[in-house]
C-alpha cells in the first residue's frame, strides 16, 4: 500500500484532490497504527479498504492517477 502511496500524483490541485489523498494517507496510517500499536487487524483491514476505496475513486474522479504498473488493481 506504501508504494501505492507513493506513486500516487494529483492531476490537479483542487480542494477536493487534495482532500481525497489526505483521507487515502490517513486511512493507511490508521491502519499502521492499528496492526502494530494495537494488534487489532480487524481495524487495520478496515482501514486499508477505505484507504484504497478513496484512492480508486480518486482515480475515477481524475483528481489523481497511480504508476501504469498498479492499474490493473484499480477499477477506474
Amino acid at each position: 500500500m506504501g508504494k501505492v502511496l507513493a506513486s500516487l500524483e494529483l492531476k490537479n490541485d483542487s480542494k477536493g484532490a487534495r482532500d481525497f489523498l489526505a483521507m487515502a494517507k490517513n486511512y493507511y496510517k490508521d491502519s499502521v497504527y492499528f496492526s502494530s500499536e494495537k494488534n487489532d487487524e480487524i481495524r487495520a483491514f478496515e482501514a486499508v479498504v477505505i484507504s484504497w476505496a478513496y484512492i480508486d475513486a480518486g482515480i475515477k474522479m481524475g483528481f489523481f492517477s497511480v504508476d501504469d504498473s498498479l492499474k490493473p488493481y484499480f477499477t477506474a
